[in-house]
């Protein structure tokens, strides 16, 4: 997944109110406001940008020729604007996504398109929407000629992070050894906490303290630290489930 961070501008016609209160519309003339100037307001320049893009999910892509480059046509899933607060300002995020990586000119050919769809396409829509805000309305550029680059950033997309192994359960004795069940709920918790599961130790002694008899807190600790139990358990629960299949 990449994203393309690209710089924003606004121009904000302030509400033409009289000395007695009355609204008579907006200033003729605007004040140019810059991406550190619409952080206040990026809710509502968000919200315009998902109402805009409601009717085909924003995607980009879709209006791409692929008669223009069929490569990058067939590596990219979608391409979504929106905005992301950056380095203290609001700017242009557009969101790709995908299939694989892109060449050179593949990214050059991307960029170029992009451009068009901001200066010509759906940029030169979405300037024209007015944002209304407090005390007057807003019209966001995603355009400016003057002053243009993307920035690509690469990121993992939150399908792609792996999450980090579940810890292996510790094994511990139940047979031949001290059968007082604090004597085991303590043994039990100073292994878990040797494996680096301080949560675990925790949250199975909690359980064992609200259960409800000897036998019960021998199944939950028995959930937490491999024992003689627990194959028992593991049993039991697959024979219950081939019953129900």
């Amino acid at each position: 997944m990449l994203k393309f961070y690209s710089p924003l501008t606004g121009d904000f016609y302030k509400n033409d109110v009289d000395e007695y209160g009355w609204n008579n519309g907006v200033a003729d003339y605007p004040t140019l406001f810059s991406g550190v100037d619409m952080v206040y307001y990026e809710d509502r320049i968000r919200d315009a940008i998902d109402q805009r893009n409601s009717a085909d999910g924003g995607n980009l892509m879709l209006y791409f020729d692929e008669r223009r480059n069929h490569e990058v046509k067939a590596k990219i899933l979608s391409a979504i604007p929106s905005v992301e607060i950056r380095n203290g300002e609001l700017t242009g995020c557009t969101t790709v996504r995908l299939e694989a990586p892109l060449t050179e000119t593949e990214m050059e050919d991307l960029q170029d398109y992009l451009k068009g769809q901001f200066s010509d396409g759906w940029g030169e829509g979405f300037e024209q929407q007015a944002i209304q805000i407090s005390n007057g309305v807003l019209n966001v550029h995603f355009w400016n000629a003057e002053h243009f680059a993307f920035e690509v950033v690469s990121v993992q997309s939150e399908e792609s992070v792996k999450k980090p192994p579940v810890p292996k359960r510790p094994t511990m004795k139940l047979i031949g050894e001290d059968g007082n069940i604090f004597a085991i709920l303590g043994r039990a918790s100073r292994l878990l906490r040797e494996n680096g599961q301080q949560e675990q130790a925790k949250e199975m002694t909690n359980r064992v303290f609200r259960s409800v008899d000897y036998y019960s807190a021998l199944n939950i600790i028995s959930e937490y630290v491999q024992t003689e139990l627990s194959e028992k358990n593991l049993t039991k629960q697959k024979k219950r489930s081939d019953r129900e299949r």
